[in-house]
Protein backbone atom coordinates (compact mmCIF):
# COMPACT_ATOMS: atom_id res chain seq x y z
CA UNK A 1 0.00 0.00 0.00
CA UNK A 2 1.50 3.39 -0.92
CA UNK A 3 2.28 5.57 2.05
CA UNK A 4 0.06 8.34 0.75
CA UNK A 5 -3.03 6.30 1.53
CA UNK A 6 -4.30 3.93 4.23
CA UNK A 7 -6.77 1.12 3.84
CA UNK A 8 -10.27 1.58 5.20
CA UNK A 9 -11.46 0.60 8.64
CA UNK A 10 -14.95 -0.95 8.90
CA UNK A 11 -17.38 1.20 6.98
CA UNK A 12 -14.66 3.50 5.72
CA UNK A 13 -12.85 4.85 8.80
CA UNK A 14 -9.12 5.26 8.31
CA UNK A 15 -6.18 4.53 10.53
CA UNK A 16 -4.53 7.95 10.82
CA UNK A 17 -2.38 6.92 13.75
CA UNK A 18 -0.55 4.23 11.78
CA UNK A 19 2.98 5.30 10.88
CA UNK A 20 3.66 6.43 7.32
CA UNK A 21 5.10 3.92 4.97
CA UNK A 22 2.38 1.36 5.27
CA UNK A 23 3.01 0.04 8.78
CA UNK A 24 0.00 -1.34 10.66
CA UNK A 25 -2.21 -0.92 7.62
CA UNK A 26 -5.59 -2.61 8.00
CA UNK A 27 -7.14 -4.51 5.12
CA UNK A 28 -10.92 -4.22 4.86
CA UNK A 29 -11.24 -7.91 4.11
CA UNK A 30 -9.74 -8.73 7.48
CA UNK A 31 -12.41 -6.64 9.19
CA UNK A 32 -15.42 -8.29 7.68
CA UNK A 33 -15.80 -6.24 4.49
CA UNK A 34 -17.95 -7.83 1.82
CA UNK A 35 -15.67 -7.43 -1.18
CA UNK A 36 -15.73 -3.64 -1.38
CA UNK A 37 -14.71 -1.95 -4.55
CA UNK A 38 -12.36 0.79 -3.51
CA UNK A 39 -11.17 3.50 -5.83
CA UNK A 40 -9.75 6.91 -5.24
CA UNK A 41 -10.60 9.97 -7.21
CA UNK A 42 -10.10 13.65 -6.65
CA UNK A 43 -13.11 15.49 -5.33
CA UNK A 44 -14.70 18.44 -7.00
CA UNK A 45 -12.15 20.87 -5.68
CA UNK A 46 -9.20 18.64 -6.62
CA UNK A 47 -7.60 19.53 -3.30
CA UNK A 48 -8.22 16.28 -1.47
CA UNK A 49 -8.13 12.59 -2.15
CA UNK A 50 -11.37 10.65 -1.99
CA UNK A 51 -11.80 6.99 -1.14
CA UNK A 52 -14.92 5.27 -2.44
CA UNK A 53 -16.04 2.28 -0.42
CA UNK A 54 -19.13 0.28 -1.30
CA UNK A 55 -21.59 -1.00 1.30
CA UNK A 56 -19.73 -3.21 3.77
CA UNK A 57 -20.45 -6.03 6.15
CA UNK A 58 -19.50 -4.56 9.50
CA UNK A 59 -17.61 -6.57 12.10
CA UNK A 60 -17.26 -6.24 15.89
CA UNK A 61 -14.95 -3.21 15.68
CA UNK A 62 -17.62 -1.11 14.00
CA UNK A 63 -20.25 -2.13 16.55
CA UNK A 64 -17.85 -1.50 19.44
CA UNK A 65 -17.24 1.99 18.06
CA UNK A 66 -20.97 2.57 17.70
CA UNK A 67 -21.59 1.40 21.27
CA UNK A 68 -18.84 3.67 22.63
CA UNK A 69 -20.02 6.84 20.95
CA UNK A 70 -23.64 6.02 21.79
CA UNK A 71 -22.70 5.72 25.46
CA UNK A 72 -20.82 9.02 25.29
CA UNK A 73 -23.87 10.68 23.75
CA UNK A 74 -26.17 9.19 26.38
CA UNK A 75 -24.09 10.40 29.32
CA UNK A 76 -23.47 13.91 27.99
CA UNK A 77 -27.19 14.33 27.28
CA UNK A 78 -28.02 12.97 30.73
CA UNK A 79 -25.84 15.63 32.34
CA UNK A 80 -27.67 18.31 30.39
CA UNK A 81 -30.98 17.71 32.20
CA UNK A 82 -30.12 15.75 35.33
CA UNK A 83 -29.59 18.90 37.40
CA UNK A 84 -33.15 20.15 36.82
CA UNK A 85 -34.57 17.90 39.55
CA UNK A 86 -31.49 17.93 41.79
CA UNK A 87 -31.13 21.73 41.74
CA UNK A 88 -33.17 22.46 44.90
CA UNK A 89 -31.07 19.98 46.89
CA UNK A 90 -27.84 21.43 45.49
CA UNK A 91 -28.83 25.02 46.32
CA UNK A 92 -30.01 23.97 49.76
CA UNK A 93 -26.54 22.59 50.57
CA UNK A 94 -24.24 24.98 48.69
CA UNK A 95 -26.31 28.18 48.62
CA UNK A 96 -25.49 30.70 45.91
CA UNK A 97 -28.66 32.78 45.59
CA UNK A 98 -29.41 33.77 41.98
CA UNK A 99 -26.17 32.09 40.87
CA UNK A 100 -28.09 28.80 40.84
CA UNK A 101 -29.18 29.45 37.22
CA UNK A 102 -25.54 29.13 36.14
CA UNK A 103 -25.42 25.55 37.37
CA UNK A 104 -27.64 24.79 34.38
CA UNK A 105 -26.66 27.60 32.02
CA UNK A 106 -22.89 27.21 32.48
CA UNK A 107 -23.11 23.72 31.00
CA UNK A 108 -25.51 24.72 28.24
CA UNK A 109 -23.58 27.85 27.21
CA UNK A 110 -20.23 26.06 26.98
CA UNK A 111 -21.72 23.13 25.08
CA UNK A 112 -23.45 25.38 22.54
CA UNK A 113 -20.75 27.99 21.96
CA UNK A 114 -17.83 25.58 21.46
CA UNK A 115 -19.39 23.26 18.87
CA UNK A 116 -18.19 25.05 15.70
CA UNK A 117 -14.64 25.20 17.11
CA UNK A 118 -14.63 21.44 17.75
CA UNK A 119 -15.81 20.90 14.18
CA UNK A 120 -12.77 22.78 12.94
CA UNK A 121 -10.46 20.97 15.38
CA UNK A 122 -11.76 17.69 13.95
CA UNK A 123 -10.70 18.84 10.49
CA UNK A 124 -7.28 19.95 11.72
CA UNK A 125 -6.34 17.14 14.09
CA UNK A 126 -8.68 14.38 12.97
CA UNK A 127 -11.41 12.83 15.08
CA UNK A 128 -9.52 10.72 17.58
CA UNK A 129 -7.53 13.36 19.50
CA UNK A 130 -10.34 15.92 19.93
CA UNK A 131 -12.65 13.09 21.02
CA UNK A 132 -10.21 11.92 23.67
CA UNK A 133 -9.65 15.50 24.90
CA UNK A 134 -13.40 16.13 25.00
CA UNK A 135 -14.01 12.97 26.97
CA UNK A 136 -11.22 13.84 29.42
CA UNK A 137 -12.67 17.33 29.96
CA UNK A 138 -16.13 15.90 30.50
CA UNK A 139 -14.85 13.44 33.10
CA UNK A 140 -12.75 16.14 34.78
CA UNK A 141 -15.72 18.49 34.96
CA UNK A 142 -17.92 15.73 36.39
CA UNK A 143 -15.40 15.06 39.13
CA UNK A 144 -15.09 18.77 39.95
CA UNK A 145 -18.89 19.08 40.18
CA UNK A 146 -19.28 16.00 42.35
CA UNK A 147 -16.65 17.19 44.80
CA UNK A 148 -17.66 20.87 44.86
CA UNK A 149 -18.01 22.51 48.28
CA UNK A 150 -19.29 25.87 47.01
CA UNK A 151 -21.42 27.05 44.12
CA UNK A 152 -18.50 28.76 42.34
CA UNK A 153 -16.57 25.50 42.07
CA UNK A 154 -19.70 23.72 40.90
CA UNK A 155 -20.31 26.27 38.15
CA UNK A 156 -16.67 26.01 37.03
CA UNK A 157 -17.04 22.24 36.86
CA UNK A 158 -20.22 22.59 34.82
CA UNK A 159 -18.45 24.85 32.31
CA UNK A 160 -15.65 22.28 31.94
CA UNK A 161 -18.28 19.57 31.55
CA UNK A 162 -20.02 21.65 28.89
CA UNK A 163 -16.83 22.13 26.87
CA UNK A 164 -16.26 18.38 26.93
CA UNK A 165 -19.88 17.69 26.02
CA UNK A 166 -19.58 20.11 23.11
CA UNK A 167 -16.80 18.05 21.56
CA UNK A 168 -18.39 14.66 22.16
CA UNK A 169 -21.72 15.87 20.76
CA UNK A 170 -20.17 17.07 17.50
CA UNK A 171 -17.73 14.20 17.11
CA UNK A 172 -20.15 11.33 17.76
CA UNK A 173 -22.24 12.50 14.82
CA UNK A 174 -19.19 13.31 12.70
CA UNK A 175 -17.71 9.85 13.24
CA UNK A 176 -20.94 8.18 12.13
CA UNK A 177 -20.86 10.30 8.98
CA UNK A 178 -17.24 9.29 8.41
CA UNK A 179 -17.77 5.54 8.62
CA UNK A 180 -21.25 5.11 7.11
CA UNK A 181 -22.39 6.06 3.57
CA UNK A 182 -24.94 8.86 3.36
CA UNK A 183 -27.91 6.67 2.47
CA UNK A 184 -27.31 4.36 5.44
CA UNK A 185 -26.63 7.05 8.01
CA UNK A 186 -30.23 7.36 9.09
CA UNK A 187 -30.21 3.84 10.55
CA UNK A 188 -27.13 4.41 12.66
CA UNK A 189 -27.89 8.02 13.56
CA UNK A 190 -31.23 6.77 14.91
CA UNK A 191 -29.26 4.67 17.40
CA UNK A 192 -26.85 7.42 18.46
CA UNK A 193 -29.41 10.23 18.54
CA UNK A 194 -31.95 7.95 20.14
CA UNK A 195 -29.51 7.44 23.00
CA UNK A 196 -28.96 11.21 23.21
CA UNK A 197 -32.68 11.87 23.50
CA UNK A 198 -32.99 8.99 25.95
CA UNK A 199 -30.38 10.65 28.16
CA UNK A 200 -32.12 14.02 27.83
CA UNK A 201 -35.46 12.57 28.91
CA UNK A 202 -34.15 10.30 31.67
CA UNK A 203 -32.04 12.99 33.36
CA UNK A 204 -34.81 14.33 35.62
CA UNK A 205 -35.97 10.80 36.47
CA UNK A 206 -32.53 9.61 37.58
CA UNK A 207 -31.96 12.85 39.46
CA UNK A 208 -35.19 12.31 41.37
CA UNK A 209 -34.15 8.80 42.38
CA UNK A 210 -30.61 9.87 43.31
CA UNK A 211 -31.76 12.82 45.43
CA UNK A 212 -34.40 10.69 47.12
CA UNK A 213 -32.13 7.76 47.99
CA UNK A 214 -28.59 9.20 47.98
CA UNK A 215 -26.65 12.47 47.62
CA UNK A 216 -27.01 14.95 44.76
CA UNK A 217 -23.28 14.52 44.16
CA UNK A 218 -24.00 11.21 42.46
CA UNK A 219 -25.81 13.07 39.69
CA UNK A 220 -22.31 14.07 38.59
CA UNK A 221 -20.36 11.00 39.67
CA UNK A 222 -22.77 9.00 37.52
CA UNK A 223 -21.05 10.47 34.46
CA UNK A 224 -17.57 9.26 35.38
CA UNK A 225 -17.93 5.89 33.60
CA UNK A 226 -17.76 7.76 30.30
CA UNK A 227 -14.02 7.96 30.92
CA UNK A 228 -13.85 4.19 31.06
CA UNK A 229 -15.98 3.76 27.95
CA UNK A 230 -12.87 3.65 25.74
CA UNK A 231 -13.30 4.43 22.09
CA UNK A 232 -12.06 1.10 20.66
CA UNK A 233 -11.50 2.21 17.08
CA UNK A 234 -8.64 4.43 15.92
CA UNK A 235 -9.96 7.88 15.07
CA UNK A 236 -8.79 10.20 12.35
CA UNK A 237 -5.62 12.28 12.37
CA UNK A 238 -5.07 14.95 9.74
CA UNK A 239 -1.57 16.21 8.97
CA UNK A 240 -2.46 19.89 8.89
CA UNK A 241 -0.83 22.72 10.80
CA UNK A 242 -2.54 24.49 13.67
CA UNK A 243 -2.37 27.77 11.79
CA UNK A 244 -5.43 26.70 9.78
CA UNK A 245 -7.73 27.18 12.80
CA UNK A 246 -9.98 30.21 12.43
CA UNK A 247 -9.12 31.76 15.80
CA UNK A 248 -10.58 35.19 15.03
CA UNK A 249 -13.84 33.76 13.78
CA UNK A 250 -14.17 31.52 16.81
CA UNK A 251 -13.55 34.40 19.23
CA UNK A 252 -16.24 36.50 17.52
CA UNK A 253 -18.65 33.58 17.46
CA UNK A 254 -18.17 32.47 21.08
CA UNK A 255 -18.48 36.04 22.38
CA UNK A 256 -21.60 36.69 20.29
CA UNK A 257 -23.40 33.48 21.14
CA UNK A 258 -22.58 33.92 24.83
CA UNK A 259 -24.16 37.37 24.72
CA UNK A 260 -27.32 35.98 23.09
CA UNK A 261 -27.55 33.12 25.57
CA UNK A 262 -27.10 35.52 28.48
CA UNK A 263 -30.06 37.55 27.29
CA UNK A 264 -32.20 34.45 26.83
CA UNK A 265 -31.30 33.03 30.23
CA UNK A 266 -32.23 36.29 31.99
CA UNK A 267 -35.41 36.92 30.00
CA UNK A 268 -38.52 36.34 32.06
CA UNK A 269 -36.48 34.92 34.96
CA UNK A 270 -34.28 37.66 36.40
CA UNK A 271 -35.47 40.52 34.18
CA UNK A 272 -38.49 41.25 31.93
CA UNK A 273 -38.04 40.73 28.19
CA UNK A 274 -38.44 44.47 27.65
CA UNK A 275 -35.65 45.46 30.07
CA UNK A 276 -32.25 46.65 28.87
CA UNK A 277 -30.66 43.76 30.80
CA UNK A 278 -32.22 41.40 28.26
CA UNK A 279 -32.38 43.53 25.11
CA UNK A 280 -28.78 44.78 25.18
CA UNK A 281 -27.07 41.35 25.28
CA UNK A 282 -29.56 39.99 22.73
CA UNK A 283 -28.99 42.84 20.27
CA UNK A 284 -25.23 42.91 20.80
CA UNK A 285 -25.06 39.16 20.33
CA UNK A 286 -27.16 39.24 17.16
CA UNK A 287 -24.99 42.03 15.75
CA UNK A 288 -21.92 39.98 16.63
CA UNK A 289 -23.32 36.94 14.82
CA UNK A 290 -23.96 39.09 11.75
CA UNK A 291 -20.35 40.32 11.93
CA UNK A 292 -19.20 36.72 12.32
CA UNK A 293 -20.86 35.64 9.07
CA UNK A 294 -19.48 38.68 7.25
CA UNK A 295 -15.99 37.76 8.50
CA UNK A 296 -16.43 34.09 7.52
CA UNK A 297 -17.20 35.13 3.96
CA UNK A 298 -14.26 37.52 3.68
CA UNK A 299 -10.69 36.97 2.50
CA UNK A 300 -9.54 37.30 6.11
CA UNK A 301 -10.92 33.83 6.88
CA UNK A 302 -9.17 31.44 4.46
CA UNK A 303 -10.26 28.47 6.61
CA UNK A 304 -13.63 29.56 8.03
CA UNK A 305 -15.24 27.83 10.98
CA UNK A 306 -18.62 28.00 9.22
CA UNK A 307 -18.04 28.09 5.45
CA UNK A 308 -20.85 30.05 3.83
CA UNK A 309 -21.09 27.58 0.96
CA UNK A 310 -22.79 25.21 3.41
CA UNK A 311 -25.88 27.39 2.94
CA UNK A 312 -25.52 28.01 -0.79
CA UNK A 313 -28.15 25.40 -1.69
CA UNK A 314 -31.80 25.56 -0.69
CA UNK A 315 -31.92 22.05 0.77
CA UNK A 316 -29.19 22.55 3.36
CA UNK A 317 -30.53 26.00 4.20
CA UNK A 318 -34.10 24.77 4.66
CA UNK A 319 -32.92 21.79 6.73
CA UNK A 320 -31.18 24.25 9.06
CA UNK A 321 -34.52 25.95 9.71
CA UNK A 322 -36.27 22.59 10.07
CA UNK A 323 -33.62 21.54 12.59
CA UNK A 324 -34.14 24.75 14.55
CA UNK A 325 -37.90 24.27 14.79
CA UNK A 326 -37.55 20.56 15.54
CA UNK A 327 -35.06 21.22 18.34
CA UNK A 328 -37.25 23.97 19.75
CA UNK A 329 -40.42 21.88 19.85
CA UNK A 330 -38.61 18.78 21.12
CA UNK A 331 -37.12 20.46 24.19
CA UNK A 332 -40.40 22.37 24.58
CA UNK A 333 -42.26 19.09 25.07
CA UNK A 334 -39.58 17.48 27.24
CA UNK A 335 -39.56 20.42 29.65
CA UNK A 336 -43.28 21.17 29.79
CA UNK A 337 -44.83 17.73 30.01
CA UNK A 338 -43.23 17.45 33.50
CA UNK A 339 -44.84 20.83 34.31
CA UNK A 340 -48.19 19.24 33.50
CA UNK A 341 -47.44 16.15 35.56
CA UNK A 342 -46.17 18.04 38.59
CA UNK A 343 -48.09 21.32 38.44
CA UNK A 344 -51.47 19.99 37.29
CA UNK A 345 -51.60 16.31 38.27
CA UNK A 346 -49.50 16.84 41.42
CA UNK A 347 -46.95 14.11 40.67
CA UNK A 348 -43.63 13.93 42.50
CA UNK A 349 -40.43 14.53 40.48
CA UNK A 350 -39.60 10.82 40.38
CA UNK A 351 -43.15 9.89 39.36
CA UNK A 352 -43.07 12.63 36.72
CA UNK A 353 -39.93 11.01 35.36
CA UNK A 354 -41.83 7.74 35.01
CA UNK A 355 -44.79 9.43 33.36
CA UNK A 356 -42.66 10.99 30.64
CA UNK A 357 -41.20 7.59 29.75
CA UNK A 358 -44.05 7.34 27.24
CA UNK A 359 -42.26 10.04 25.26
CA UNK A 360 -38.91 8.28 25.49
CA UNK A 361 -40.23 4.85 24.63
CA UNK A 362 -42.03 6.19 21.56
CA UNK A 363 -39.22 8.45 20.32
CA UNK A 364 -36.80 5.53 20.01
CA UNK A 365 -38.95 3.37 17.66
CA UNK A 366 -39.95 6.55 15.83
CA UNK A 367 -36.28 7.28 15.17
CA UNK A 368 -35.74 3.69 14.04
CA UNK A 369 -38.66 3.94 11.60
CA UNK A 370 -37.46 7.26 10.18
CA UNK A 371 -33.87 6.09 9.76
CA UNK A 372 -34.90 2.75 8.30
CA UNK A 373 -37.25 4.32 5.77
CA UNK A 374 -34.62 6.80 4.63
CA UNK A 375 -32.04 4.06 4.13
CA UNK A 376 -34.53 1.90 2.23
CA UNK A 377 -36.08 4.61 0.06
CA UNK A 378 -33.06 6.87 -0.33
CA UNK A 379 -35.40 9.84 0.22
CA UNK A 380 -35.97 12.23 3.09
CA UNK A 381 -38.56 14.79 1.97
CA UNK A 382 -41.63 12.50 2.24
CA UNK A 383 -40.44 11.40 5.69
CA UNK A 384 -40.17 15.03 6.79
CA UNK A 385 -43.72 15.77 5.62
CA UNK A 386 -45.18 12.78 7.44
CA UNK A 387 -43.09 13.38 10.57
CA UNK A 388 -44.15 17.01 10.90
CA UNK A 389 -47.80 16.13 10.25
CA UNK A 390 -47.78 13.58 13.09
CA UNK A 391 -45.90 16.02 15.33
CA UNK A 392 -48.53 18.69 14.71
CA UNK A 393 -51.31 16.27 15.63
CA UNK A 394 -49.48 15.33 18.84
CA UNK A 395 -48.91 18.92 19.90
CA UNK A 396 -52.53 19.70 19.14
CA UNK A 397 -53.65 16.84 21.37
CA UNK A 398 -51.61 18.27 24.26
CA UNK A 399 -53.92 21.30 24.27
CA UNK A 400 -56.72 18.98 25.46
CA UNK A 401 -54.91 17.95 28.64
CA UNK A 402 -56.23 19.18 31.98
CA UNK A 403 -56.40 17.95 35.58
CA UNK A 404 -59.20 15.50 34.68
CA UNK A 405 -57.40 13.84 31.76
CA UNK A 406 -57.04 10.08 32.04
CA UNK A 407 -53.79 8.12 32.02
CA UNK A 408 -54.70 6.76 28.61
CA UNK A 409 -54.96 10.28 27.23
CA UNK A 410 -51.63 11.67 28.42
CA UNK A 411 -49.85 8.42 27.53
CA UNK A 412 -51.48 8.15 24.10
CA UNK A 413 -50.90 11.80 23.25
CA UNK A 414 -47.20 11.45 24.08
CA UNK A 415 -46.90 8.40 21.85
CA UNK A 416 -48.48 10.19 18.87
CA UNK A 417 -46.23 13.22 19.28
CA UNK A 418 -43.07 11.21 19.87
CA UNK A 419 -43.51 9.00 16.82
CA UNK A 420 -43.57 12.11 14.64
CA UNK A 421 -40.73 13.91 16.40
CA UNK A 422 -38.70 10.69 16.55
CA UNK A 423 -38.90 10.06 12.81
CA UNK A 424 -37.22 13.41 12.17
CA UNK A 425 -34.26 12.80 14.49
CA UNK A 426 -32.05 10.61 12.26
CA UNK A 427 -33.08 12.13 8.93
CA UNK A 428 -32.18 15.80 9.36
CA UNK A 429 -28.38 15.58 9.39
CA UNK A 430 -28.19 13.30 6.31
CA UNK A 431 -30.57 15.64 4.48
CA UNK A 432 -28.37 18.61 5.40
CA UNK A 433 -25.25 16.80 4.16
CA UNK A 434 -26.78 15.34 0.99
CA UNK A 435 -26.01 18.32 -1.32
CA UNK A 436 -22.57 18.89 0.24
CA UNK A 437 -19.17 17.35 -0.36
CA UNK A 438 -17.91 14.68 2.03
CA UNK A 439 -14.95 16.97 2.75
CA UNK A 440 -17.43 19.31 4.46
CA UNK A 441 -18.61 16.63 6.90
CA UNK A 442 -16.87 17.81 10.09
CA UNK A 443 -17.63 21.53 9.75
CA UNK A 444 -21.14 20.89 8.43
CA UNK A 445 -21.95 18.49 11.26
CA UNK A 446 -20.62 20.95 13.84
CA UNK A 447 -22.72 23.75 12.35
CA UNK A 448 -25.82 21.55 12.31
CA UNK A 449 -25.18 20.45 15.92
CA UNK A 450 -24.82 24.07 16.99
CA UNK A 451 -28.16 25.02 15.42
CA UNK A 452 -29.82 22.09 17.18
CA UNK A 453 -28.33 23.07 20.56
CA UNK A 454 -29.08 26.75 20.01
CA UNK A 455 -32.71 25.91 19.23
CA UNK A 456 -33.04 24.13 22.54
CA UNK A 457 -32.26 27.35 24.40
CA UNK A 458 -35.20 29.00 22.64
CA UNK A 459 -37.25 25.88 23.34
CA UNK A 460 -37.02 26.56 27.07
CA UNK A 461 -37.00 30.38 27.10
CA UNK A 462 -40.05 30.96 24.89
CA UNK A 463 -42.51 28.53 26.54
CA UNK A 464 -41.35 29.54 30.03
CA UNK A 465 -42.10 33.17 29.18
CA UNK A 466 -45.52 32.30 27.74
CA UNK A 467 -46.34 30.14 30.75
CA UNK A 468 -45.27 32.81 33.25
CA UNK A 469 -47.11 35.66 31.53
CA UNK A 470 -50.33 33.68 31.15
CA UNK A 471 -50.14 32.39 34.74
CA UNK A 472 -49.60 35.94 35.98
CA UNK A 473 -52.72 37.09 34.12
CA UNK A 474 -54.89 34.21 35.32
CA UNK A 475 -53.64 34.32 38.91
CA UNK A 476 -54.61 37.98 39.16
CA UNK A 477 -58.17 37.02 38.17
CA UNK A 478 -58.68 33.63 39.81
CA UNK A 479 -56.38 33.26 42.84
CA UNK A 480 -57.84 35.01 45.87
CA UNK A 481 -55.09 34.15 48.36
CA UNK A 482 -52.64 37.07 48.36
CA UNK A 483 -49.57 35.04 49.34
CA UNK A 484 -50.18 32.40 46.69
CA UNK A 485 -50.88 35.01 44.02
CA UNK A 486 -47.62 36.79 44.86
CA UNK A 487 -45.70 33.51 44.57
CA UNK A 488 -47.08 32.99 41.06
CA UNK A 489 -46.56 36.53 39.77
CA UNK A 490 -43.61 38.37 38.23
CA UNK A 491 -42.30 35.36 36.32
CA UNK A 492 -42.34 32.92 39.25
CA UNK A 493 -45.09 30.56 38.07
CA UNK A 494 -42.77 28.16 36.25
CA UNK A 495 -40.55 27.55 39.27
CA UNK A 496 -43.63 26.96 41.46
CA UNK A 497 -45.31 24.46 39.13
CA UNK A 498 -44.32 21.57 41.39
CA UNK A 499 -46.06 19.07 43.63
CA UNK A 500 -44.09 20.45 46.59
CA UNK A 501 -45.64 23.89 46.09
CA UNK A 502 -49.14 22.46 45.64
CA UNK A 503 -48.78 20.45 48.85
CA UNK A 504 -48.42 23.68 50.85
CA UNK A 505 -51.78 25.04 49.66
CA UNK A 506 -55.28 24.54 51.10
CA UNK A 507 -57.47 22.28 48.89
CA UNK A 508 -59.59 25.12 47.47
CA UNK A 509 -56.56 27.23 46.58
CA UNK A 510 -54.78 24.19 45.17
CA UNK A 511 -57.65 23.49 42.77
CA UNK A 512 -57.55 27.07 41.51
CA UNK A 513 -53.77 27.01 41.07
CA UNK A 514 -53.87 23.75 39.08
CA UNK A 515 -56.55 25.32 36.90
CA UNK A 516 -54.26 28.30 36.27
CA UNK A 517 -51.36 26.01 35.39
CA UNK A 518 -53.53 23.89 33.07
CA UNK A 519 -54.84 26.91 31.15
CA UNK A 520 -51.36 28.42 30.91
CA UNK A 521 -50.02 25.16 29.52
CA UNK A 522 -52.80 25.11 26.93
CA UNK A 523 -51.60 28.44 25.54
CA UNK A 524 -48.03 27.17 25.63
CA UNK A 525 -48.98 24.15 23.50
CA UNK A 526 -50.95 26.33 21.08
CA UNK A 527 -47.87 28.48 20.44
CA UNK A 528 -45.77 25.35 19.91
CA UNK A 529 -48.08 24.49 17.01
CA UNK A 530 -46.88 27.64 15.23
CA UNK A 531 -43.25 26.52 15.53
CA UNK A 532 -44.06 23.02 14.29
CA UNK A 533 -46.12 24.50 11.46
CA UNK A 534 -43.15 26.62 10.40
CA UNK A 535 -41.00 23.48 10.34
CA UNK A 536 -43.58 21.77 8.13
CA UNK A 537 -43.63 24.70 5.70
CA UNK A 538 -39.84 24.69 5.31
CA UNK A 539 -40.02 21.12 4.00
CA UNK A 540 -41.51 22.64 0.83
CA UNK A 541 -38.17 24.32 0.13
CA UNK A 542 -36.20 21.08 0.26
CA UNK A 543 -34.99 19.54 -2.97
CA UNK A 544 -34.78 15.75 -3.08
CA UNK A 545 -31.05 15.14 -3.58
CA UNK A 546 -29.91 11.61 -4.49
CA UNK A 547 -28.34 10.00 -1.43
CA UNK A 548 -24.95 8.42 -1.97
CA UNK A 549 -24.84 4.70 -1.22
CA UNK A 550 -21.04 4.65 -1.38
CA UNK A 551 -18.73 6.22 1.17
CA UNK A 552 -16.65 9.04 -0.30
CA UNK A 553 -14.31 10.09 2.46
CA UNK A 554 -12.20 13.21 1.91
CA UNK A 555 -9.52 13.94 4.42
CA UNK A 556 -8.47 17.54 3.85
CA UNK A 557 -4.72 16.83 3.51
CA UNK A 558 -2.78 20.02 3.20
CA UNK A 559 -0.99 18.98 0.01
CA UNK A 560 -2.61 17.91 -3.23
CA UNK A 561 -2.15 14.21 -3.99
CA UNK A 562 -2.42 12.36 -7.26
CA UNK A 563 -5.19 9.76 -7.59
CA UNK A 564 -3.97 6.30 -6.67
CA UNK A 565 -5.81 3.08 -7.45
CA UNK A 566 -6.03 0.91 -4.35
CA UNK A 567 -6.46 -2.81 -4.78
CA UNK A 568 -8.10 -4.73 -1.95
Amino acid sequence: MPEAMQESLPGGARDYDAPPGGGNTLNPSSLGEASPESSETPNASDDTTTTRVSQAKRDWRFWALLASISLAGLLTALEGTITSTALPSIVDELGGGHLYVWIVNGYLFAMTAMQPLFGQLANVFGRRRPMLVSTALFVLGSGVCGGANNVGTLIAGRVIQGIGASGTTVLTETIICDVVPLRERGKFLSIVMGMIFLGTALGPFFAGLIVQYSSWRWTFYLALPVGGAALPALFFFLNVGISTIDWTGNVIFIASITSVLLGLSWAGVLHPWSSYNVLVPLLVGMAGLAAFFVFEGSRFAPNPTVPLHLFSNRTSLSVMFITFFHGTTTIWQLYFMPVYFQGVLGSSPSRSGLQILATVLAILPGAAVGGGLMSKLGRYKPIHYVSWAITLVGLGLFTLLDRDSSTGEWVGFQIVYSMGAGMLIPTLLPAFLAPLSESDTALATATWSFVRSFSMVWGTAIPATIFNIRSDELAAKLVQDVTTRAAMSKGQAYEHATSAFLATLPPAVRDTVTQVFAQSLRLTWLVSLAFAGAGFLFVNLEKETPMRSELETSYGMEEKQKPILSKV
